[in-house]
């Protein structure tokens, strides 16, 4: 039995548990456990609900209308997706790639902006998070840019996978420098996409 296979064991024998308790359990580090849920989250098979994790079961799973990225055109299946607030309109993308390419579009305006940390699922405002940009996790598009409330956690993150440990405004300038030189790909490797083009019809 596998490590992925003794997390869903466990999670059946006790309902729930934290990453740092299942950490303990296989003498592994967090970031390692972190990425077997995340694989397993993928899978449909558990669901992380304020640092806990939880079998995922027809009873607990939330039914929802799926939107599409206005970025990548993706569904957005996240529980909580990027949120950006423009004049009292809220604009989801799949994931915090997308997120900062739709800030390009609002360049010019006031807006608010809410993201969630990659380990306990707390919102955060996304201006003061830090994301690790371009690590070999690539929950969503491509680089990934994965967000944490804490730049401690954020560096624990980087050291085990990978990327660059950026604040807001940095990780914005990366996204769009990095789409400006491959223009000819999408974040989905796709189509072609021009950043002028990124207006709600």
């Amino acid at each position: 039995m596998n490590r992925k296979e003794r997390i869903l064991q466990i999670l059946k024998e006790k309902k729930e548990a934290t990453v740092k308790e299942l950490a303990k359990m296989f003498n592994v580090s967090e970031m390692t456990i972190y990425r077997d849920i995340r694989e397993l989250e993928n899978e449909g098979k558990v669901k992380r609900k304020h640092g806990s994790v939880m079998l995922q079961t027809s009873e607990n799973k939330v039914l929802k209308t799926v939107n599409t990225c206005p970025i990548c055109h993706k569904p957005i299946t996240r529980a909580h997706p990027y949120k950006i607030t423009v004049e009292d309109k809220i604009y989801e993308t799949c994931c915090e790639h997308c997120g900062l390419l739709l800030h390009k579009k609002f360049e010019d305006k006031e807006v608010s902006a809410i993201t969630y940390d990659f380990i306990t699922e707390n919102p955060i405002t996304a201006f003061n998070a830090y994301f690790v940009v371009g690590s070999d996790a690539k929950p969503c598009c491509s680089p990934s840019v994965i967000p944490f409330s804490s730049k401690e956690d954020a560096q624990k993150f980087s050291k085990g996978f990978g990327g660059k440990v950026l604040d807001f405004f940095q990780a914005y300038e990366e996204i769009v420098q990095s789409m400006n030189k491959s223009l000819r790909k999408d974040c989905c490797g796709t189509t072609t996409i021009k950043l002028s083009s990124l207006k709600k019809e």
